[in-house]
């Protein structure tokens, strides 16, 4: 069975893919920017494509936050010490 032949839920004549709506699964007849008027919108652009190269906001602060942990200005438990002294230890031995 295709997905222009299931049943969208609504009565009448049932073209292209069924989709999920607010309203419930519908096809490209009986989706609501049809019944609207409107033509079917088109997909937008989507994500610039480095958009996951460049680096968060989140991921900065954790390497502030392991030397202020591992200089003793913030409070952690002593394995979270131990893990930041050895996040930002200079030499690898």
């Amino acid at each position: 069975m295709t997905a222009a032949s299931r049943p969208c839920g609504a009565l009448g004549e049932h073209t292209g893919p069924i989709r999920p709506y607010a309203c419930g699964r519908r096809c490209s007849a009986h989706a609501p920017w049809a019944l609207a008027g409107p033509p079917e919108p088109q997909p937008g652009p989507g994500w610039p494509a480095d958009a996951w190269d460049t680096p968060s906001p989140q991921s900065a602060s954790r390497v502030h936050d392991a030397q202020a942990i591992a200089s003793g200005k913030r409070r952690s438990n002593p394995a979270a010490y131990r893990a930041a002294q050895a996040a930002v230890r200079k030499d690898p031995a």
